[in-house]
């Protein structure tokens, strides 16, 4: 699924999943597990009927074969019933390597 043209002031491309991503995300006190269907460096689109407001700081936690990446980001986008625009604000080095090493695979 495309979510339509990437904003300019993207700094880094992303690229859609065939098949999805489960990501376990938390905003306050709710937890939520949805498919991410785009992802990139610098954020993700996460697919959810009821994504939180622009400007909620969302934990977010992917489930990958080279391990767990953990993040917290910034939701910069919300459509409901589509679902929301997270851009990543803290990750640690390890899980930036994790993260590029999936992106890597999924480009071939």
């Amino acid at each position: 699924m495309d979510t339509g043209p990437q904003p300019k002031s993207r700094r880094y491309p992303r690229i859609t999943l065939p098949k999805g991503i489960l990501v376990s995300w938390q905003v306050r006190i709710e937890r939520v597990v949805s498919t991410v269907t785009t992802l990139g460096l610098g954020g993700m689109f996460v697919s959810t009927p009821k994504p939180p407001a622009v400007g909620d700081i969302v934990k977010l936690v992917l489930r990958l074969p080279e391990g767990d990446v953990r993040a917290v980001g910034a939701v910069r986008d919300s459509k409901p019933g589509r679902g929301m625009g997270v851009e990543f604000t803290k990750m640690s080095p390890d899980d930036r390597g994790r993260l590029q090493q999936l992106l890597k695979r999924l480009k071939c």
